[in-house]
């Protein structure tokens, strides 16, 4: 296999285990509440843990290099700005649902947002790999970039399906939920691409990005999803959410 055709394999996986997850909205029912309030906690779970290592850890390692014992500085002001964006987002979402031109509830906007707000670090995580491999020109570069790309393809499966069944339970509609749930994973080879070709002048904002997107995330997860899941069946959600957690736990920390 050409290099190439390794750099586009790579690119291309990431969207498509997104897409894949996000199918499964169409095997479950509405009228089932307990599997909702599980898939409701389980959703939260994988963003919690997504948050964790595959973004604020990754961002204070990387921050390390600039900014020594201050690593924690843009994880900071990155996670806070991120919850920040998300109340924004949110009072447009009102105004707009207020004057009847917003297609989701705010609810599900705002996760849709932070979901694709996360995949974006990603996306560009894996461009710079590529890119990097490209520079070196070495089979063993490639085979590590390549690595990478399945490593947070296998992540973007349970992610996907975080996106479209919480949408699909504040909706009912199956097809717009899986189709935001797809749609969410677009932006990972979009700014795969960017960084391929930007990896030496990207490099600095990857640790801010990562902080930002994991904010945003667990603003959701604290804001919107685990309220709901917890008001119908608690006990259920909690298990959800601690499921969630610990089978993204081990992805992030099983595939690097």
């Amino acid at each position: 296999m050409t290099e190439i055709a390794v750099t586009i394999l790579g690119i291309s996986i990431i969207f498509v285990m997104t897409t894949l997850g996000a199918a499964l909205v169409f095997f479950v029912k509405k009228s089932a509440d307990k599997p909702n309030t599980l898939f409701i906690g389980f959703a939260s779970g994988i963003m919690m843990a997504a948050a964790v290592w595959s973004l604020l850890l990754p961002s204070i390692e990387q921050a390390g290099e600039y900014f020594g014992n201050l690593a924690f500085i843009p994880a900071t002001a990155g996670f806070l700005l991120g919850g920040a964006f998300l109340v924004l987002l949110g009072r447009i979402v009102k105004r707009n649902g207020d004057d009847g031109k917003s297609l989701l509830p705010g609810k599900s906007a705002k996760m849709v947002v932070a979901v694709t707000v996360h995949n974006i670090p990603e996306g560009l995580a894996v461009g710079f790999a590529f890119g990097a491999a490209f520079a070196d020109g070495g089979y063993a570069a490639y085979v590590s970039a390549l690595m990478l790309a399945v490593g947070i393809a296998v992540q973007n499966f349970p992610e996907g399906a975080a996106v479209s069944l919480p949408l699909y339970a504040a909706t009912g509609n199956k097809a717009k939920s899986f189709i935001l749930g797809a749609l969410s994973g677009v932006v990972e080879p979009v700014f795969a691409v960017v960084g391929y070709f930007l990896a030496a002048e990207l490099t600095f904002l990857q640790p801010w990005l990562l902080a930002f997107a994991a904010g945003a995330m667990i603003f959701v997860v604290a804001d919107d999803l685990i309220p709901d899941a917890h008001a119908k069946h608690p006990a259920l959600a909690v298990w959800g959410v601690m499921a969630g957690f610990v089978i993204m736990m081990i992805l992030d920390v099983a595939l690097g």
